[in-house]
């Protein structure tokens, strides 16, 4: 069975095709590579069903450049067309095993591909182009494909390689011949500052060369810029270290929230707008709070409901209950016959903590120690407002409005807060979270079922 060079996908799937619907066995086929461009066999042998699983199997195998692969991958075919449905579970299968050990080699070159290709800039009579050199060990450059047009679609760019050539022009791709290495530019004016970059994130006290080497084999260094610096830092790394302990320590600068606090208790304002000046102009007691979100409603609203903290949007916003959850309030107040243009609601921590992943920034729960910073000022604004119905949505709240860590499921219903009737509730956020269509129907339905309660009360 004839099948060109590399990896020929839809040769092979042809093939078995073919090969299945004449009840070839294993042993009666011999499979021989041809030219590198030959089009795939056409047939009209019908379709062999395989699972997903043998499917992605196949993909990656026939990317190696084992040349067994095909006979390898036929002989499970056929065994799982004749019967052993699950031979692929049998872990201890010598074919399975053996096609497994080739199915990982392939996903680290194409790993080794995604992490080591660095693109140079030329310059051509048709404006600039990008021109990498990689060395497969394996037949993955059309398997590549979507990972590099995908992050780089608006660039020209080729990848050159021994094996083959992969072209996009900014709409359409292509492929060619091997190529050789003096085919690909050898620098270009963006390596000095990139080399900079990779420099300034050295640790010295951290040098492992081992892990150094499996993560970025030694083979991929000629080809990136980067590794021209590892010989001296790692020269340098001892000298570095020893200047480092030798240094006078600095210790860090950390927040002061309660001289914060006491410094506000101090300004005894006088009315709610004076106590949102103070919360506005005061530092984030959280990580990564940017401004402080303050509670919105009118005074002497009849209910007034706590949630945890801001999130995302309601950062952007400057508002409390704007994002999804806020969504999912709205719409369980309407239901329950709330107008929100009636009701206070605020939150338990005034600024929104979080992590900057890239461009998202990750919520992060407060601490009870950074729950109890906000009190004072939660204690104030409900004073202010005077509401007959205190709501606390969600744990953080509970903690913020009585000290204590109470577990929301078990004291869910009515309560007091001090000397006010208080209501305690899941927050809306936890109906966003649930796994399934039918959890959150009961969930929403008992949620709204609270609200109705709530406006009974008040």
């Amino acid at each position: 069975m004839a099948l060109h060079d590399g990896a020929d996908l839809d040769g092979f799937r042809a093939a078995v095709r073919r090969l299945i619907a004449a009840g070839a066995r294993p042993e009666e086929v011999v499979f021989a590579s041809g030219s590198l461009f030959a089009a795939a066999p056409e047939t009209d042998a019908p379709a062999v069903m395989l699972p997903r699983r043998v499917a992605d199997l196949v993909r990656l195998v026939t990317c190696h450049r084992d040349p067994e692969r095909y006979a390898l991958l036929y002989a499970l075919i056929w065994r799982m067309h004749s019967g052993e449905k699950h031979l692929l579970d049998v872990a201890s299968d010598p074919l399975v095993y053996r096609l497994q050990r080739l199915a990982k080699s392939v996903r680290r070159d194409l790993h080794k591909m995604h992490a080591f290709v660095r693109f140079r800039r030329i310059e051509t009579p048709d404006g600039e182009r990008f021109i990498a050199w990689f060395e497969p060990e394996n037949f993955i450059l059309e398997a590549t494909a979507d990972f590099f047009i995908t992050r780089f679609r608006s660039m020209d760019w080729a990848i050159l390689t021994p094996i083959g050539r992969m072209r996009w022009d900014r709409t359409r791709l292509s492929y060619g011949p091997p190529a050789s290495r003096d085919e690909a530019p050898v620098a270009d004016p963006f390596e000095d500052g990139w080399r900079g970059y990779y420099e300034s994130t050295f640790n010295p006290a951290r040098v492992n060369l081992a892990a150094t080497r499996a993560e970025m084999p030694k083979k991929y260094w000629k080809n990136l810029p980067e590794a021209a610096a590892i010989p001296e830092m790692i020269r340098n790394a001892p000298a570095r270290v020893k200047e480092m302990i030798q240094r006078e320590a600095t210790r860090p600068a950390h927040r002061k929230p309660e001289k914060a606090l006491a410094a506000m208790a101090d300004q005894t304002p006088n009315s709610l707008d004076a106590l949102n000046r103070i919360i506005a102009s005061a530092p984030p007691m959280v990580e990564g709070g940017t401004r402080a979100v303050l509670g919105e409603g009118p005074l002497g609203a009849a209910i007034a409901f706590v949630g945890e903290q801001p999130g995302d949007q309601e950062d952007l916003a400057g508002r409390p209950f704007v994002g999804p959850a806020g969504q999912v309030f709205d719409k369980a107040l309407e239901k329950a016959g709330i107008d929100r243009a009636g009701v206070y609601v605020t939150n338990a921590v005034k600024h929104f903590k979080y992590v900057q992943r890239g461009k998202r920034r990750l919520h992060q729960r407060p601490t009870a120690g950074e729950v109890k910073h906000y009190r004072w000022w939660l204690k104030a604004e409900l004073d202010f407002v005077g509401p007959r119905v205190i709501v606390a949505m969600g744990a953080t709240a509970v903690l913020a409005l009585t000290g204590k860590a109470l577990p929301v499921t078990s004291n869910r219903g009515e309560t007091r807060f001090d000397n006010r009737a208080g209501y305690i509730t899941v927050h809306p956020s936890h109906l966003l979270r649930l796994p399934d269509e039918a959890a959150k129907r009961r969930e929403w339905d008992a949620f709204v079922a609270d609200m109705r309660r709530i406006r009974e009360i008040a």
